[in-house]
């Protein structure tokens, strides 16, 4: 009760205190929250019932800021030696990887992504920056490059030799800056009279998000239930439908973050459930919504004055779904619509205006180096 009656900045301290220990000074965790977490988390209305937590009001208008931002400036604490930031993306971790490390003395970041699979601003954001960010248009899927990731932090010896740091959800400093926007939606949502715990739906597609609400719920945050909401990319819904795991290729859609055939973070999940299916069914609602039903959400938002990117969308059509009479609903936004106006302006019909920080975008070239989905290439360029 009095973390929630904190302000964003003094509440996100604490937490991320708790969380760390006495593992970094209480007064430079203050500093570095402060500084990466700068940018407001709106809770607004979305028509019938519903509320968006906007989470793309940092940089690069999309959630990964709160991850991305927070990590650079811990690895930043770690010491002098130069660093290799490697990550891979299905569109948003990219660009606020990039973002956050570009232009920074002692670091180097590699962002792998699948060629032709992510939005022309989603590749400019971190594929038109150079310097010291370098991009490679992986000839395959998401789920290629979360493989050719996970392969060379695998390699102990390349880990030593480049100074090797993950930016994915794999580094759990990321996962936890994700906790504290759970914790600003029932501040908020009491701040505006409703103290009812809220039902939150996760846009999901590596699932990081939805272990960070969970880690939140395990906190104490008052939350009444998740929902994991993918797009056609089944494999968790199966699971909990059937109780088989069974990981496959990853289907392309309008929802382009959330094409993940096999998410990393489901391991987590389920870990934190101690492996118990029934145990984390209970805590979970869940199901998908294919580009029709994306399509159809969208116009459902706008009709109800609420303009959302597809991966909101997503999540609002499954919340709703899932949500019972009487219950609070909440969705989060993960990035900005005009990341996505193609979709928009061709699937809904309504012109899309950029922000500034991407209407700049559009002049640059884009830098990035095509890579083949095998490790040695990958080693090959990275100079190992």
């Amino acid at each position: 009760e009095g973390l929630l009656a904190l302000p964003w900045g003094p509440r996100c301290a604490a937490i991320l205190g708790h969380l760390l220990g006495d593992e970094y000074g209480r007064e430079e965790l203050e500093a570095a929250s402060a500084a990466a977490l700068d940018f407001p988390v709106p809770l607004v209305p979305a028509g019938r019932g519903l509320h968006a937590l906007e989470l793309f009001h940092g940089p690069t208008l999309a959630f990964k800021d709160f991850g991305a931002r927070f990590l650079a400036r811990m690895l930043a604490l770690e010491g002098t030696r130069e660093r290799l930031v490697l990550t891979a993306t299905s569109g948003d971790t990219g660009a606020a990887v990039a973002s956050a490390f570009h232009g920074v003395a002692g670091f180097r970041a590699v962002v792998l992504y699948p060629a032709g699979r992510v939005t022309p601003l989603q590749e400019r954001q971190f594929a038109a920056l150079g310097g010291n960010v370098l991009a490679l248009a992986v000839r395959g899927s998401f789920d290629d490059c979360q493989a050719l990731a996970k392969g060379a932090f695998a390699d102990a010896e390349l880990v030593r030799r480049l100074g090797l740091a993950s930016a994915n959800s794999i580094n759990i400093a990321r996962v936890l800056a994700q906790v504290l926007y759970y914790f600003e939606a029932v501040a908020a949502l009491r701040g505006a009279g409703r103290g009812t715990p809220p039902v939150v739906a996760v846009p999901s597609g590596n699932f990081g998000n939805l272990y960070a609400g969970l880690l939140a719920r395990r906190l104490g945050l008052p939350l009444k239930a998740l929902v994991a909401a993918t797009n056609a990319n089944r494999t968790v819904p199966d699971h909990l439908d059937t109780g088989e795991y069974r990981p496959r290729p990853s289907l392309a859609t309008l929802s382009n973050a959330m094409d993940v055939g096999s998410p990393s973070n489901w391991e987590r999940v389920l870990a934190l459930h101690a492996g118990d299916l029934e145990a984390l069914r209970r805590a979970l609602r869940w199901g998908s919504a294919g580009d029709e039903a994306t399509l159809e959400s969208l116009r459902a938002l706008r009709d109800g004055g609420y303009l959302a990117d597809p991966h909101a969308a997503v999540a609002a059509a499954v919340l709703r779904e899932r949500l019972r009479p009487g219950e609070v609903g909440v969705f989060l936004g993960t990035a900005h619509p005009a990341k996505f106006r193609e979709i928009l302006e061709e699937g809904l019909g309504i012109r899309v205006d950029l922000p500034p920080a991407l209407a700049r975008l559009e002049r640059l070239p884009i830098l990035a180096e095509p890579l083949e989905p095998e490790l040695g290439a990958l080693k090959a360029r990275l100079g190992a």
